[in-house]
């Protein structure tokens, strides 16, 4: 449709058929001089391409407000606006049906007149569809105007208790830490407890089995990088895409409504920044919906956020509190209600994605086949430069997500994702019930949730940069969140290990066991592997009194072995030009590990007596634009 075109539509009377209600709508704009012509042409053409609503394009373009929005739509369908804040709705009305229809549908009941039920929505034009699912739940229902912001506070102001109990148990309970058991907890200790008295009587013995445990889950790790290396080199990239639809990577010809979670927590040193990273996002900004997830009681961020102009696509959802539950999965199951796009994100409060990334999500998706519901862009850091603990903390990242993690979707193995840059069909997340509020690595859990129920995850070109943790104290604290999170989510999937293997199948049980055990006992058992260096100083170690000297230097020759996997994988992960500069410190690596020992220690405490302890990383020590770290 041509510019003359849309003049000539805009000259004639105002049609009255509701598929021509949008140009409706544009006339009263116009005619009320909330916009000019020039901008509803400018919204007709954005709208032939993106098929949103005219007045969404309006206002996410900030071309008109939403209150110029709501009166034109007011004068349009001849009905009338209200305040839900000076008028709030009726409690008895709003309890007919459950809190996800009314969000769903983005309506909530106002008050009944005359034996009619009003009903509040921001969008008349659906309201037929309303009045149909509603049924006969009430007698004579009729719409009245609110704004959709007003309209979703009054449906969490209402289901408080409701919402906040349902986010905390979406997931199922077989699949969930949340049933745990104290009695269940207390196994753990007894069996330290009757460890630690092996090693007062019978040292040299429990140090041997210590050593035999830690040579075998060494190899049962390094095997599986090994293998994950060797697909990253050597088997095309597009092992990963899918053989019966290949990929275009051309957007598709309607693009999807995208809603990204950004949780926050006392994050007054990372919003503004968060916000004008956003704004560089090029996907078009009225099927952009960011949602910042703050805890009701953190004071400190909604401060921040009151002092911040936020942009139309973007908006705030208070997370009430429930049982003294306070965790980031716990947030976005909450917020997951009041989505709005058919494909839920996550960020985090430091990252800053890729301006294109959401672009190349949405043509993924377009071609992925129906089993594929996730994908795990890359993750790196912009602050690398900062000392030597972030110039480690990258280089074990880019390992994990450049070179690991896609050898490991090439072979089709259980993918345990990363905390950010995830993108799901939504259906398909909430049929696996979300996240688990309980578990403090959500990501890693769901990644395997994913996997039980028949989907795949497949890895995605995009960046996002986010803050390499690079202070010692603050570091071990987040990973050792990171490593009980492994543990928790490792038992809970392991309580029945028929099943496991029953949904992965051999391979993929075989693969979780490897990374799950190996990454834990790779830091639990790090001290016992440390020791084999007294094998090649020639000094007396345990695993003598099993086996003989010959053996014994062979195993220390495995440990060197596996230092040298570690070092090529670092080599190549950050081979790459914009990368080079971080060659020169991949040989420290040996000496950044020791840090994750500690964290480890640390996250088998909590385990015991902290299970459901969210440590908190506080961001914003660092160079937060990119170039300047």
């Amino acid at each position: 449709m041509n510019t003359q075109n849309l003049r000539l539509l805009m000259s004639r009377p105002a049609p009255i058929e509701p598929g021509r209600g949008r140009l409706r709508l544009g006339k009263y704009l116009v005619d009320n001089g909330s916009i000019t012509l020039d901008q509803l042409i400018r919204a007709l053409h954005m709208q032939l391409t993106l098929g949103a609503p005219i007045g969404e394009i309006l206002v996410s373009e900030g071309w008109a407000s939403p209150a110029d929005i709501r009166d034109a739509l007011a004068q349009q369908y001849h009905i009338r606006e209200v305040d839900l804040t000076l008028e709030p709705p009726d409690e008895d009305l709003c309890h007919r049906m459950p809190h996800g229809f009314w969000l769903r549908h983005r309506v909530i009941p106002w008050k009944r007149e005359n034996g009619t039920v009003l009903i509040a929505t921001d969008r008349p034009d659906r309201f037929e569809a309303v009045r149909m699912a509603l049924g006969d739940t009430y007698a004579d229902v009729r719409p009245i105007l609110a704004s959709g912001a007003q309209i979703e506070a009054s449906i969490a102001d209402r289901f408080t208790m409701a919402m906040a109990k349902a986010a905390g148990a979406r997931v199922a309970s077989r699949y969930s830490c949340r049933t745990w058991q104290s009695g269940n907890r207390a196994v753990l200790p007894a069996i330290l407890f009757l460890l630690a008295v092996a090693l007062i009587f019978a040292p040299v013995t429990v140090l041997a089995a210590l050593s035999i445990m830690a040579i075998a889950t060494l190899i049962m790790f390094a095997s599986l990088k090994l293998a994950a290396l060797a697909a990253f080199l050597f088997h095309p990239r597009h092992a990963i895409a899918s053989k019966e639809k290949p990929l275009t990577g051309r957007p598709p010809a309607r693009r999807p409504k995208i809603s990204v979670l950004v949780p926050l927590f006392r994050e007054k040193e990372i919003a503004g920044a968060l916000i004008r990273r956003l704004e560089r996002l090029t996907y078009p900004k009225t099927l952009l919906d960011v949602i910042l997830v703050l805890e009701e009681h953190d004071e400190v961020t909604r401060q921040t956020l009151a002092q911040t102009r936020l942009p139309a696509w973007m908006r705030v959802i208070r997370v009430p509190a429930h049982e003294g539950l306070t965790t980031k999965p716990r947030a976005m199951n909450y917020a997951l209600d009041f989505c709005r796009g058919d494909i839920i994100g996550v960020w985090d409060a430091e990252d800053a994605p890729a301006p294109d990334q959401l672009e190349a999500v949405a043509a993924r998706f377009a071609d992925a086949p129906e089993d594929v519901v996730c994908f795990q862009g890359v993750l790196d850091y912009y602050n690398p430069r900062t000392n030597w603990l972030a110039r480690c903390f990258t280089i074990e990242y880019a390992s994990w997500f450049r070179v690991v993690l896609p050898g490991i979707a090439r072979l089709g193995l259980v993918i345990p994702l990363g905390g950010t840059t995830l993108f799901f069909r939504r259906d398909k997340l909430e049929e696996l019930g979300g996240w688990d509020a309980h578990n403090v690595t959500e990501d890693a859990d769901l990644g395997v949730r994913l996997c039980r129920a028949g989907y795949r995850t497949e890895l995605i070109d995009t960046v996002t940069f986010e803050e390499a943790n690079c202070r010692p104290w603050p570091w071990i604290k987040q990973r050792s969140r990171w490593l009980k999170g492994f543990m928790v989510t490792y038992l809970v999937h392991m309580q029945s290990p028929r099943r496991l293997l029953s949904d992965l199948g051999l391979t993929r049980f075989l693969g979780l066991q490897a990374f799950f055990i190996g990454t834990l006992c790779q830091f639990l058992l790090a001290p016992v592997l440390w020791s084999f260096w007294l094998v090649l100083l020639g000094w007396f170690h345990p695993v003598h009194t099993l086996v003989s000297t010959s053996t014994a230097t062979v195993i220390a020759g495995l440990f060197i072995c596996a230092e040298l996997l570690v070092f090529a994988i670092g080599i190549t992960s950050v081979a790459a030009p914009e990368r080079r500069f971080l060659l020169r410190w991949v040989p420290t690596m040996p000496l950044y590990f020791p840090l994750a020992a500690i964290a480890a220690y640390k996250a088998l405490y909590e385990l015991v007596f902290r299970p459901y302890y969210w440590d908190k990383t506080q961001h914003g020590h660092a160079p937060s634009e990119l170039g300047t770290d």
